[in-house]
């Protein structure tokens, strides 16, 4: 029991000490409750890539319970813009006969969110460069080898578009609601 005192003792304190797990805050104004989401824009040739990014940031936020999600920037309290700047791939790994069968898929968004009743900017990153890698099946791969392009993997892959996706909603639902 001695032994057990000590441990049980540190937990109370840490329990009281203002220490809390990450993605649970937010730094936003109570009166923001309804978050209109545009469609995001897109500067690269992939067409569907800024509907899956904006559909899975749309998906994030009301995943948090919190807020109203509309498609739309009127009548809302803050709104999320976000421009998909580029998307790359680069070989990250290869099989035995040297051929690719892992890539590094990197993409650039501008995102915002602005507190539309106060018509300012709470958060913004212009240039913010999500990366990831992904094991891909061996035609994409061979596809997306001989296209030297991002296109076979938005094409062929959607299981990893829809991964690299929602890991850049969390990422960036996270970093507005806590301000990093």
């Amino acid at each position: 029991m001695l032994r057990l005192a000590p441990l049980a003792g540190g937990s109370l304190v840490l329990g009281g000490c203002g220490y809390s797990l990450a993605g649970r805050g937010s730094f936003l104004p109570d009166y923001i409750q309804s978050l209109g989401i545009p469609m995001f824009g897109n500067r690269t040739p992939y067409s569907p890539i800024e509907q899956i990014f904006t559909e899975k940031v749309r998906v994030e936020f009301q995943g948090r319970g919190r807020y109203q999600v509309v498609p739309n920037d009127t009548g809302v309290d803050g709104v999320v813009r976000g421009e998909i700047v580029s998307i790359g791939a680069a070989p990250a790994g290869f099989n035995p006969s040297q051929q690719a069968s892992r890539y590094r898929f990197t993409v650039v968004v501008s995102v915002s969110f602005a507190d539309a009743r106060q018509k300012k900017v709470l958060w913004e990153n212009p240039s913010l460069s999500f990366s990831d890698e992904y094991e891909l099946a061996s035609a994409a791969s061979a596809q997306l080898a001989a296209s030297g392009g991002a296109g076979a993997f938005i094409d062929q892959e959607r299981a990893a578009v829809d991964r690299l996706s929602s890991d850049f909603a969390r990422s960036v639902v996270s970093a507005i609601m806590e301000a990093f």
